[in-house]
């Protein structure tokens, strides 16, 4: 993902357009959409892939629940099609495939609508960002996913095809909340990630810290400003889900979205004390340039202090006078030297026990 452009993504292309006109916004892709569906009950599952719209359209999936995920938003003509075959309302159309919603939760009657950001650790300690929308109904599941590369959702998967636990035998509310909570789950990856990032800060600020220690952190800061931003709305969402103010959902599973709720909370948590250690880092910074600046304008002081008597000694010897008594001396060239030295030693020796050198 090019750096910065999570943060800022052009929405005045929608100026001034009625509601319900599909435009796409986020980052250009040049992948074709996928359309993949798993259909499931206790005794099997039935999994089906297709690249047009129109292939899975003729080839309904017969399984009791059916989860279809499309991976790909950009093909707004999809995203219609999609939704006039299966009724969603045209401003839900609308934020799926516009990918700067904030997280939320509506609720349509017949299917619960649900924005999510999905974040994934990458190289270099970074993360990547994907809005995830999600359409709940009474025997379906459609996630609408950017097209990223990847997902956190290998492990449903899995769990779905070895009937691991108990979410073949589940309803379509229960894989929602297998999916809400692996990306949940992904945020303390992410956060981990964060975190040795700032330790590695914090010892760099300890030790040499420099203009590049203060790019890092104001990136940083960027980053949980964003994180911030992602993850406390989502907390009203997932607590509408708990509350189960859906027919949608199940009483056997707002235990499980109670569980979820719980995470979001620490997340929330931790996002909040990694804001406050990089504030503290950013003053951190700045104390350490200060007490370095301090230190050397010290040291050139006691620098400047030594030399002032030489100066003087110099500065009195270097006069023009004819008559200087000293000059008569034998030795006397010798001694002044003797003299500069003896001061010098015992200048620095008094510096030495204050503690200034």
């Amino acid at each position: 993902m090019r750096p910065g452009s999570r943060f800022h993504k052009k929405r005045s292309v929608k100026n001034g357009l009625p509601p319900g006109t599909l435009v796409h916004i986020g980052d250009k892709s040049n992948k074709a959409v996928q359309i993949s569906v798993i259909g499931f009950a206790p005794d099997g599952i039935e999994e089906l892939n297709f690249a047009q719209v129109d292939e899975y359209l003729h080839n309904p999936c017969k399984r009791p629940i059916v989860w279809v995920n499309i991976e790909g938003v950009h093909d707004v003509e999809l995203i219609r099609a999609l939704g006039e075959k299966h009724t969603f309302h045209p401003l839900v159309l609308e934020d799926i495939v516009n990918t700067v919603q904030r997280p939320k939760i509506e609720d349509y009657g017949d299917y619960l609508f649900i924005v999510l950001r999905m974040l994934r650790p990458i190289e270099g300690g970074d993360f990547s960002s994907e809005q995830v929308s999600l359409i709940l109904g009474s025997d379906y599941l459609f996630t609408f996913q950017e097209g990223i590369k990847g997902d956190v959702f290998g492990p449903v998967r899995d769990r779905i095809r070895n009937s691991k636990g108990k979410i073949r035998a589940m309803g379509a509310d229960y894989l929602a909340y297998a999916l809400i909570d692996a990306i949940v789950d992904g945020y303390f990856t992410v956060l981990e990630g964060f975190g040795e990032r700032i330790v590695d800060v914090e010892e760099e600020l300890a030790l040499t810290p420099d203009q590049s220690s203060l790019q890092r952190i104001n990136g940083m800061k960027k980053e949980i400003i964003y994180l911030r931003k992602t993850v406390w709305p989502l907390r009203e969402t997932i607590a509408f889900l708990e509350r189960g103010d859906s027919d949608l959902l199940q009483d056997a599973t707002r235990v499980y979205f109670r569980d979820v709720y719980d995470h979001t909370v620490q997340v929330i948590d931790t996002v909040e004390t990694y804001r406050d250690l990089l504030s503290g880092m950013l003053d951190l910074y700045l104390s350490s340039i200060s007490n370095r600046t301090n230190e050397v304008m010290k040291f050139l002081t006691v620098i400047g202090t030594i030399f002032m008597p030489l100066t003087f000694l110099v500065g009195v010897y270097g006069m023009n006078f004819k008559h200087f008594p000293e000059l008569e001396w034998e030795n006397g060239y010798f001694l002044l030297w003797g003299v500069m030295i003896i001061i010098v030693l015992m200048m620095v020796a008094y510096f030495r026990k204050k503690h200034w050198l």
